[in-house]
């Protein structure tokens, strides 16, 4: 099904595109450029440095030790040992559902298993870019857009979860059971399906909620056959009090540079962590409250719908980064060839990832207001004209009548 309003040239969209491309190309080539440890002269850490968790905790689990997860020390020592001796910190940071995906593709060594987990999230997008409609140059486009390309640089799975997202979105008027297989997955990371149940209930789709407990129900209780039950206890227990010191470190820390939260953005200006929640409070339910309203309208095409909420989605949680943002590229993008938002506003959010961590680390961490203010300008292009709304009324009369 065509976007409706899609408009076939590839004039200024198309710079935008090309330059954002060359300049995320580039972050390719360089963090690829290896010195004689192997470690990359961009970030001086593993190429793939994001990947080596999943990959590592997933060969972890395969090798039997699957509460080295849930020891910090033993996971850094046990995937220094692995991979290099010269490996940061890192931690083993999601719900032991990821070990799933993690545990196949720890069969196989890593560098052929971070091809294959680019390869096939990347097809991913690219499939439902298609269900959506979208020409294939513009799929092209969006895969090379820089959020997306900084999730592939790293092997992180925002790519993924736009993917789950975004489709999930997109089929659940239609194919709703598929479309709660989508959510259900996309518990693999949770805080981006914030919005997701608000969407659902607004627009009354009960079995796409019913498909998404039930898959997410066959995770769990998959993963406690395969891993142990006791992994669970153990993520609530380690993992998310571990995350969630890492959220609530003194700010900034190196990785606040790539964040992308009004939490964030409360931090970055010296609010304690009481009131940046309160921030974060705020924008979630006002993100909530939008999404009902957006979803409950039957005026409005399921494509900008899709759009609008992949984009709040960013807002709703506190716990955002750069490589997450593989949803507001395609939400501008859609919105763009839609004629709802202004070719500036496409530039600044399609180019924004790539110097969000340059605004944070000069300024301050403003990355949330992009895609919040994006969102607004859409929905403001989406409120029905004066003209409209006396129509609908006269109609609903003449039907009560």
């Amino acid at each position: 099904m065509p976007i409706l309003n899609n408009r076939s040239s590839f004039g200024l969209e198309g710079a935008v595109f090309l330059v954002s491309a060359l300049i995320g190309l580039n972050y390719l080539r360089l963090a690829w450029t290896l010195d004689q440890n192997g470690l990359s002269v961009m970030t001086a850490r593993l190429p793939y440095w994001d990947f080596t968790n999943l990959w590592g905790g997933g060969r972890m689990a395969l090798e039997g030790h699957v509460d080295y997860l849930f020891s910090p020390d033993i996971y850094r020592a046990t995937l220094r040992s692995m991979l290099s001796p010269l490996l940061l910190d890192q931690e083993w940071s999601y719900p032991p559902s990821m070990l799933l995906i993690g545990a196949p593709l720890a069969s196989i060594p890593i560098f052929p298993a971070y091809l294959i987990w680019n390869a096939a999230t990347l097809a991913f997008l690219y499939s439902v870019a298609g269900w959506m409609g979208l020409k294939r140059w513009q799929r092209v486009a969006i895969l090379l857009s820089p959020s997306v390309l900084l999730s592939i640089i790293f092997g992180q799975n925002g790519v993924l979860t736009a993917s789950l997202l975004i489709g999930g979105l997109f089929l659940a008027p239609s194919r709703p059971l598929l479309a709660g297989v989508f959510f259900g997955l996309l518990t693999l990371k949770p805080h981006l399906g914030i919005l997701v149940p608000f969407c659902l209930l607004a627009a009354g789709n009960y079995r796409a909620i019913a498909s998404a407990a039930l898959t997410t129900l066959a995770i769990v209780v998959a993963t406690g056959c395969l891993f142990g039950w006791n992994v669970w206890a153990s993520f609530l227990g380690v993992t998310n009090p571990l995350m969630r010191a890492i959220m609530e470190a003194p700010y900034p820390q190196h990785y606040h540079m790539n964040a992308m939260t009004f939490f964030a953005m409360a931090r970055s200006f010296g609010a304690g962590l009481t009131f940046s929640y309160g921030i974060q409070i705020l924008a979630t339910l006002l993100t909530i409250v939008l999404t009902v309203r957006l979803w409950r309208r039957k005026d409005i095409e399921d494509h900008a719908k899709v759009a609008v909420t992949g984009i709040l989605a960013l807002c709703a949680t506190p716990y955002g980064y750069t490589y997450d943002a593989a949803p507001l590229a395609f939400g501008v993008a859609i919105l763009t060839w839609q004629r709802l938002i202004p070719i500036p506003l496409l530039a600044i959010g399609w180019l924004w990832p790539l110097f969000n961590h340059l605004i944070n680390g000069e300024f301050f961490s403003l990355g949330a207001l992009v895609p919040s203010a994006i969102a607004l300008v859409a929905i403001r292009a989406l409120r029905p004209s004066r003209k409209s709304a006396e129509q609908m009324s006269t109609d609903k009369a003449a039907k009560a009548s």
